[in-house]
């Protein structure tokens, strides 16, 4: 699965959003391949869960998506993991394996 998500790619780390190929036109209708490329940023993610920051590199509509699913926990609980890239992925696992060793203890309480 690292196959899908080198290291320096050009790609969204939570929606795996990538370039896309198309045509540039031009005005006497001369089309010249191009690349569409995302808009990306690194943005530093702070997780309620584990208690820690988080660097990813994501495309601005990710970065969207995560505050409207309120944080970086929730929209990784709710995404699928074939999506994510590996960090994220581990991520992913973390947060789970956290939320549910926290569960059972505060049901004795």
């Amino acid at each position: 699965m690292e196959e899908d998500f080198p290291i320096m790619s050009r790609r969204c780390e939570l929606t795996a959003k990538a370039p896309q190929v198309g045509h540039k036109v031009s005005h006497s209708n001369i089309k010249t391949k191009r690349r569409f490329l995302p808009n990306l940023c690194n943005v530093t993610f702070i997780s309620d869960a584990l208690g820690r920051n988080v660097r990813l590199r994501v495309s601005t509509n990710a970065l969207k998506s995560v505050d409207h699913n309120g944080g970086l926990d929730a929209y990784l609980l709710k995404a699928r993991a074939d999506a994510l890239s590996p960090r994220a992925r581990e991520l992913k696992r973390a947060i789970e394996k956290k939320k549910l060793g926290a569960a059972p203890a505060q049901k004795a309480s």
